[in-house]
Order: C-alpha cells, then sequence, then structure tokens
C-alpha cells in the first residue's frame, strides 16, 4: 500500500505545471471532448507507469536498500529541480489523426523520460511492489490532469499553475535531500 499511496502522490505533486498537465488543457480546448482525451491519457500514463515499475522492479534485486534509496532520493531532487524549470504549453498536433490516437501518441511521447516516470521507477524498486507503483502513479497522472480537462482553455488563468509547480518542485527537493540524508545513515 505504501508504493500505491507514495506514487500517487508524487505523480500527482510532479504533473503540476508538467507538459502533460498543459498538453491536456490544450487537447480539450482544441477539441471539446474531455472524456476523449482522459481516456487516453489514461491508457499512455498507464503504459508509461507500468514500463518504469517493470524496469524499478527488475533493477531492484541487483543492489542494495541503500543504493535504491539513494535512487529515490536522487529521483526526487531531479523532478524538484525539473520543476524549477518553466514549462510552456506544447503544440496538439496539425488534427489529422483522430483524437483518441493523437492523445494517446502525444500523452506517451510527453510522458516517456518524464520525472514522474523515474520516480515510479524508483518507487517500485525501493518498494518492491511495481504493480501499485504503476497503479499508483497512473492514478496521479490522470487525477493531476483532470483540472486541466476541466477547465481547458482557461486552466493556466484559472489555477495559480507556476506557484503550484514552484512549491511542489521545493518540496521535492526538500524530501529529496532529507531522503539521501536517511540513506546515508543507513548501515
Amino acid at each position: 500500500m505504501e508504493a500505491l499511496v507514495t506514487a500517487f502522490v508524487a505523480a500527482g505533486i510532479g504533473e503540476w505545471g508538467d507538459k502533460t498537465q498543459l498538453l491536456v488543457a490544450v487537447l480539450v480546448a482544441r477539441s471539446g471532448r474531455p472524456v476523449t482525451v482522459l481516456l487516453a491519457l489514461f491508457l499512455a500514463a498507464a503504459i508509461s507507469s507500468g514500463a518504469a515499475a517493470f524496469a524499478g522492479a527488475l533493477i531492484a534485486p541487483s543492489i542494495t536498500i541503500r543504493a535504491m534509496t539513494l535512487m529515490v532520493a536522487l529521483a526526487l531532487l531531479s523532478a524538484g529541480l525539473t520543476g524549477l524549470v518553466r514549462r510552456k504549453p506544447p503544440s496538439s498536433g496539425s488534427g489529422r489523426a483522430p483524437l483518441f490516437i493523437a492523445a494517446l501518441l502525444l500523452c506517451l511521447a510527453a510522458e516517456m523520460g518524464d520525472r514522474t516516470q523515474f520516480l515510479t521507477f524508483a518507487l517500485s524498486g525501493r518498494f518492491g511492489t511495481p504493480s501499485l507503483a504503476a497503479a499508483g502513479a497512473t492514478a496521479g497522472i490522470v487525477g493531476a490532469a483532470l483540472p486541466a480537462a476541466l477547465l481547458a482553455s482557461r486552466f493556466e488563468t484559472t489555477l495559480p499553475v507556476r506557484g503550484l509547480r514552484l512549491a511542489g518542485a521545493i518540496l521535492f527537493l526538500i524530501i529529496g535531500f532529507v531522503t539521501a540524508v536517511s540513506a546515508l545513515r543507513l548501515t
């Protein structure tokens, strides 16, 4: 259960103001079909989180608990640092592909190599429950995208996206530092 909740919270915080959330707002504003975009996002998030969790579970047995805890700290610090970088809304594509396919591919591309994927990888390895880490991360990604889907073009003007992104980045940096210090004290 710890992996589920931790991955959910980490993904939920990590996705605020991130390219996937902004992409969802752009796609919904352009198409007016939030359910289709959210279904495509759900599938993309499940694929991305599942791959990351599976990879984390594969590597976990080959490294020590200290190294895995340091990897979690590194993932948190990395998420904090990348959270300090300002994001601009991504392009929504050409409009030639069906919306579901376009949204799936764009969201999948936005999630690949993302800080949420790195966090899911590390948390899956640390807790040893890849299915729960993947489910938590998927729910966190979709949960963070709900306001973007509901508000669409008003998303960035209605919510303090930049402030929330900075607050999340600072939180990740603090927790990452504490986790690193804790990992270095393990015997």
